[in-house]
Parts: C-alpha cells; sequence; structure tokens
C-alpha cells in the first residue's frame, strides 16, 4: 500500500505505474482517493475546529454559572450540544472515507523498481544469467512421477482416495530424499547468518491482507470454517506477520530469518502433464528466506537472497538460471522479483522453482512495522523474502539432473549425511 501523501504529490507517477503493469481499470483509483482525501482532510479539520470551539465554549459556561448567569450560560449550553451533533457527523464521515479510501489505496499497485523490463506477462520475463551446465543425457530421461514410481518412492492413488487430486504420498528413499534435502537447506542458511524458524502454519485475516493483494489471496488462500483463520501457502506469510504493529529499534536491523513450513495452496485451474505428478499440488514443504531491513539496504539483500538460491542449487548439481519478472507478472506489493528456473533434462527446457521478491514498504505499511532510528525518527522497514526450496517439486529437476541410465539417482556429496551418506539410491 502506497503512502497516501505521496499518491496526493505524485498522482501521474502513480497512473503512469498502473499502466506500466497494464492494469488501466484502476487508474480511475487514483482520482477517487484524492477527492475522498479531501473531503476527509475537510472533515478532521472542521471537527478540529469544533473541539476547539467547544472548550473554549464550555470554559464559558463555568464562568456564566460562577457569575449567576443561567440564561447565558443555557444559551451556550444549546450552541454546545449543536456542536455536538455536528461532531459525530464529522466523525461519521472520518470514518466512512477512511474506509473507502484504504479500500481503493490497497488495490492500487506498489512503484515498481526502475530496472523491472516493461511487459504484459511471464512470457515477456527476461533471462539475466545461467548457472551450471545444461546437460542431456544421451538416454531418455522418464517422467518424474515414472522415475519415482521406479525407486518405488511415490503412491498417487491412494492419495487420491483419502484426498483428491493434488496430494501424494512419498516413501522410502524418495521420502528420505524429500526430508533430507530440507534439512540441508535449513543447515545451508543456518551457515549464512540466518536465524531458524518453524512459524504457525495459521494465521488471522488481519495478517493475510497485511502481507498479499486480494486477488492473490483469492487464489491461494484456504479458510478455517467457521474461524478467523487460514492455512498459510508460504512461511513468508507467517513470519512477516510476527511483526506486526512492531516498533523497532534501528539496531535490531536487519532481521534475516530462515523458516521451515508445510504450504497449502488452491492451485486454481487445469493443467497440463508437466504441472500434474507432484509439480502443481494443494500441499507441500519449503525452506523459506524473510528479511526485514532499512530502505537503503533492500536492494543488497535482494541481490544476496536469490544468490542464496542459486547456490543452493549449484551445491546439488541442478542447473538453474535467473528470470527478471516483467512489470505485469508482479504481484501488486512487489517492487521487484527475480524467479529462479531449474533445467529439466527430460524437457530439455527451465520450469520454476523458487522466487525472490523485493516487497519495499508496502507490507510493512500495512501491518504497522515500523523502525525508530537513533535520532528517533520512525519509518516503514522494507520487507524481503525468497525460497530457498520447495520439494517435491525441487525434486523433479534434482532427480532429472542426477538419474543414471540403469534408473538409480546419484546423491551429491553435501546431501549425502541426511540421506544416511548414500551416494547412490534406487
Amino acid at each position: 500500500m502506497l503512502d497516501i501523501k505521496f499518491v496526493r504529490a505524485n498522482p501521474e507517477l502513480v497512473k503512469e505505474n498502473i499502466k506500466k503493469k497494464f492494469q488501466d481499470e484502476k487508474l480511475t483509483l487514483v482520482d477517487e482517493v484524492i477527492e475522498l482525501d479531501e473531503k476527509l482532510r475537510a472533515a478532521v479539520t472542521r471537527a478540529g475546529e469544533l473541539r476547539g470551539l467547544r472548550n473554549s465554549l464550555s470554559r464559558e459556561i463555568g464562568g456564566y454559572m460562577s457569575k449567576g448567569m443561567k440564561a447565558e450560560a443555557e444559551e451556550t449550553k444549546q450552541k454546545v450540544t449543536q456542536m455536538a451533533d455536528e461532531l459525530k457527523e464529522l466523525e461519521e464521515l472520518e470514518g466512512t472515507l477512511g474506509v473507502e479510501i484504504k479500500n481503493r489505496m490497497m488495490v492500487i499497485p506498489n512503484i515498481i523498481d526502475p530496472t523491472v523490463p516493461i511487459g504484459k506477462d511471464d512470457s515477456e520475463n527476461v533471462e539475466v544469467e545461467r548457472f551450471g551446465e545444461m546437460k542431456v543425457p544421451n538416454f531418455e530421461v522418464p517422467y518424474h512421477v515414472d522415475i519415482m514410481e521406479r525407486l518405488k518412492g511415490i503412491d498417487l492413488d491412494s492419495a487420491r482416495k483419502t484426498s483428491g487430486n493434488g496430494f501424494y504420498y512419498l516413501k522410502g528413499d524418495v521420502a528420505r530424499l524429500h526430508s533430507g534435502i530440507l534439512s540441508y537447506a535449513r543447515d545451508f542458511m543456518i551457515d549464512r547468518g540466518f536465524e531458524y524458524y518453524i512459524p504457525p502454519f495459521m494465521i488471522r485475516g488481519d495478517v493475510v491482507a497485511g502481507v498479499m493483494s486480494f486477488a492473490e489471496m483469492d487464489n491461494m488462500m484456504y479458510k478455517i470454517e467457521g474461524e478467523d483463520l487460514y492455512l498459510i501457502g508460504t512461511s513468508e506469510h507467517s513470519m512477516i506477520g510476527k511483526f506486526i504493529d512492531t516498533l523497532m529499534p534501528e539496531n535490531e536491523l536487519p532481521q534475516a530469518l530462515t523458516s521451515y513450513s508445510p504450504c497449502f495452496r488452491k492451485e486454481v485451474g487445469a493443467h497440463g502433464i508437466e504441472e500434474r505428478g507432484v509439480y502443481r499440488i494443494h500441499q507441500f514443504e519449503k525452506q523459506e528466506m524473510i528479511v526485514v531491513c532499512k530502505p537503503e539496504e533492500s536492494p543488497m539483500w535482494f541481490e544476496k537472497l536469490w544468490q542464496n538460491t542459486v547456490d543452493f542449487f549449484k551445491s546439488l548439481d541442478v542447473p538453474v538460471r535467473t528470470l527478471e519478472c516483467c512489470s505485469g507478472d508482479l504481484a501488486d506489493l512487489k517492487v521487484k522479483s527475480i524467479d529462479v528456473e531449474a533445467w529439466s533434462p527430460r524437457q530439455q527446457k527451465f520450469f520454476e522453482v523458487g522466487s525472490c521478491s523485493n516487497l519495499g514498504d508496502a507490507q510493512a505499511r500495512r501491518l504497522g512495522i515500523r523502525v525508530r532510528s537513533e535520532d528517533n525518527e520512525k519509518y516503514f522497514a522494507h520487507t524481503l523474502n525468497n525460497t530457498v526450496v520447495a520439494p517435491p517439486r525441487m525434486l523433479i529437476a534434482f532427480l532429472e539432473n542426477n538419474l543414471n541410465e540403469d534408473g538409480t539417482v546419484n546423491i551429491p556429496a553435501p546431501l549425502r549425511p541426511y540421506v544416511g551418506n548414500k551416494a547412490v539410491i534406487g
């Protein structure tokens, strides 16, 4: 959510940003916000004048009463009563206008970074860099479910019976590999100075509204029936929510955190074969990175975060590339975003395995996450998040890139301590 003062001072810039995101239907919101804001400020000013006058007249009433001037006192009391009625109306108007302004401000997109490429959708995202050697073996790489089934490591049929499509049972070496990758990711991030957390897996509605846009909420979140609780779609939701309504001393920044959680997503819509199996599912687990920092430090942290994911995948012999998200592919709260995509030898192309985002002060402004500087100035923090790893989707890339012709799978050295020191499974 933008600062109303910024919108008031820069309406054309805000409109130009909306156009860059190809959301022209939101252009009228800017003028509506400015008009409503003018009415709100006028109401606040008038209410302030009335309160001052009411206090003055109250003192006059006391003076009249002390002098026995009852008629004058009664006449002045009538004026105070009339003011009270007008003041009540103004206070109700302030509340109504405040809600109307907030509802519009919540859907006006954040100002994107000047370096973000302009494009309508993800087809216009821009490749930045590739890491590792994109190998294609001289044997046919099976579909990822087939690889897992040959390893006796997945049962989709039973999951359909218990839970429906979009769920899975992992077992044996594949289940151990899944857990081992998460444990390795946890220690990988701890070694890089991030504090480890396991957060709540459900959050209240006010936290959901603070960390994501309404469109994302409708498409992603599962709500607990009869309660003000939602299942998290990523641990970022809980971890940023942890700081709601806080005023942190500046010397406590940055907060560099890494968190594990299961994640639950609706994943609305039909998908092709490559997005079945364990690619697009309703339940998965993830290791995440979250940073809360000073505004001037967020670009530096953005670079650090996506580099952590690249380094993690390189350590597991999985080639990746980074892809800069264009303006039309950015969620409304995001200032800048880079996707990390892993190489699929089977498809001979890349697919997304993580996303790194700088949200500026958008989440902090919605959730009231403020910082007190050494000279006692208060400002909103910047928040960032990035995926370290999210199996079982990541298992697709791992299995394909470490698969041998005989169906066995090589285990890179850093991961072996987490899977019983095995060099090969299968």
